[in-house]
């Protein structure tokens, strides 16, 4: 019997000196990925302090570090063996990482980040341990601040709730959109009363209770369904309460008070808790209940894994992760060329080039352009047209063809409604102070002329993985409807078909050599 004592401290001695060797060479490539990706790291901190929908993100991290703890009298049982399988989660998110740098998708680029750090996880630790730590690696994703695409849905989703509720309640009133009128006043559902930051942080909160307090995954399914759907029904409630409580009041500005007040220091708080008192009765997990039963993961005693091996996955993750940015940077350096100084507007046949005097000023919105030019242009009938021309010699991060807030409607010009696209392009229709506006588009990328965005899209994340032409052209026809109230149409078909071929102009623009 004396025997097994010294045995059982050299294996104990075995197990803690792999756990060591493991966690140094995880230590290695998570220093190399997030040396690689530091720009991204940055911007990922920078969102979570900066935005108030992603502040809850600054826990995420220290609470992935306790759920951890909390499983390690379970990891102890098991022994670390590094796992070449792991790298295709690497892989993964580096090719997620390479489109996002494509397309100027930086929840892309967070999302390869994370999913690369999560990989070398699965692959220096290997297949038991990232199944014992399965929930941890999973909870990381919450650490990529997503959500906020939902937002026009749930903009609009508030606002219809909204006003089914004020019709059940008897109160006047009309919907536009986003925008409600009551007698008392008009209201808009806007970005931040959307409702986004609630649900955002409540299906956080929401998956890390369904984990710490069920064992059921019905029950955990049914709990994740409550923290979505009765956190969206709240916000239309508290939309029609603020509205209710102005038509009531008569008075506007107490009931945005109200709101804010409410919305900001009880409502998140008064919802998450009539969740979780709903849900109490049905939690199942005891306390002291295992995280996850090591038996079943990895055989009793099996040894750690060698050093050797170790040493060739963990390099791998590392050289993994630095293909992308490398190759992203190769194929910038082939296809890029300066933006020209200047360029000169064409002349057209039937029209000629006029002071931009009267009617609304009117200029297209595209940041980061390297140029940006308009010029007016009147024919013998006295029709007037503006030609406007967007210059990017390469786009990037801030700096892109079409992103929000990029293109015709800019302030004061807000967008109504589509018009008849032009072949190879889109047409608009603005609207500012009871002046009307149509607006023809046309962007060059790559080797297409289109109208349509997410062509722009894909064609630029084309260009940028295979290389080709790295500028980009927006081409804009655009004239305001005439004060008889005539159709615009007509003058900007005249003058799209006097213009000529618009992709040679776009390349012109850019300092293309042009084709024969």
């Amino acid at each position: 019997m004396t025997a097994v004592l010294p045995i059982e401290k050299a294996e104990a001695a075995g197990a803690e000196r792999g756990w060591r060797l493991h966690l140094t060479g995880l230590a290695a490539a998570w220093a190399s990925i997030l040396l690689l990706f530091h720009r991204d790291a940055a911007d990922i901190v920078s969102i979570w302090w900066n935005s108030s929908t992603f502040n809850h993100c600054l826990l995420v991290a220290p609470l992935i570090l306790w759920l951890v703890w909390q499983r390690r009298p379970e990891l102890r049982q098991l022994a670390p063996a590094a796992w070449a399988p792991g790298l295709l989660l690497v892989a993964a998110g580096a090719g997620a990482w390479l489109l996002g740098a494509a397309g100027s998708l930086a929840l892309a680029r967070h999302t390869g980040l994370v999913l690369m750090l999560q990989g070398a996880v699965v692959a220096c630790l290997g297949k038991a341990v990232a199944k014992g730590l399965a929930f941890p690696l999973f909870y990381a994703l919450f650490l990529i601040p997503a959500g906020e695409e939902a937002e026009p849905f749930m903009q609009t989703l508030t606002a219809d709730m909204a006003m089914r509720l004020l019709a059940w309640t008897g109160v006047p009133a009309h919907i536009e959109g986003v925008f409600i009128a009551t007698p008392t006043g008009n209201f808009e559902v806007a970005e931040a009363c959307s409702g986004v930051k609630f649900l955002v942080a409540m299906v956080a909160y929401g998956a890390l209770a369904a984990n710490l307090c069920f064992r059921s995954w019905p029950r955990r399914i049914l709990f994740m369904l409550a923290c979505i759907v009765v956190p969206a029904l709240a916000n239309g409630v508290r939309a029609w309460g603020t509205i209710y409580i102005a038509y009531r009041s008569g008075s506007t500005a107490f009931a945005e008070g109200i709101d804010h007040v409410v919305y900001g220091w009880f409502f998140f708080g008064a919802v998450m808790a009539l969740i979780m008192v709903c849900a109490w009765p049905f939690f199942d997990r005891k306390v002291g209940d295992s995280w996850f039963d090591p038996k079943g993961l990895q055989r009793p005693g099996a040894a750690p894994g060698g050093a050797s091996k170790l040493v060739r996955i963990a390099a791998a993750a590392a050289v993994l992760a630095a293909l992308p940015p490398l190759w992203s940077a190769a194929i910038a350096s082939v296809g890029a060329r300066a933006a020209p100084a200047d360029f000169a507007f064409p002349e057209i046949p039937g029209w000629r080039r006029v002071p931009a005097t009267g009617g609304r000023p009117w200029q297209p919105h595209f940041a980061g352009a390297d140029l940006l030019r308009m010029a007016r242009y009147r024919n013998a009938a006295g029709q007037e047209v503006d030609l406007a021309i967007a210059v990017f010699a390469r786009q990037g991060e801030g700096r892109e063809l079409v992103a929000f807030g990029q293109g015709a409607a800019f302030r004061p010009w807000a967008w109504t409604a589509d018009s008849d696209p032009p072949p190879g392009g889109k047409g608009e229709l603005l609207y500012s102070f009871g002046t009307v506006r149509e607006v023809l588009t046309f962007y060059r990328v790559g080797d297409i002329l289109t109208g349509s965005r997410p062509a722009v899209k894909l064609e630029t994340m084309k260009t940028r993985l295979l290389g080709g032409p790295q500028r980009a052209v927006a081409i804009l026809i655009s004239a305001e409807q005439p004060a008889d109230g005539s159709p615009i149409r007509p003058a900007l078909d005249a003058f799209a078909r006097a213009l000529g071929p618009i992709d040679r102009l776009a390349d012109r623009a850019a300092g293309l050599p042009q084709r024969r």
